[in-house]
């Protein structure tokens, strides 16, 4: 089995990752967004169990910098 060179750093609602994704891009870090739900729904599967819910993943490398930014956006918000 081959492992993967990406880590998933957050799962939630799409609105939380939209904002994550942006700030994410803006300090130059690819990350890659995973929909089963709206993946499902494409396939003709119908949706998942936990609709509107996306998961972000980032580079090993960059997984670092990119909890960092993902935990000072958490706590922006809950202050």
């Amino acid at each position: 089995m081959k492992t993967s060179e990406y880590t998933k750093i957050y799962t939630g609602d799409a609105i939380m990752v939209k904002r994550f994704v942006l700030e994410l891009e803006d300090a130059n870090i690819n990350p890659i967004v995973k929909d089963q739900t709206e993946s499902a729904r494409l396939a003709g599967f119908g949706g998942g169990i936990l609709p509107g819910f996306q998961e972000v993943f980032v580079h090993q490398d960059e997984q670092e910098r990119a909890t960092q930014i993902i935990n000072d956006i958490t706590s922006e918000l809950e202050a």
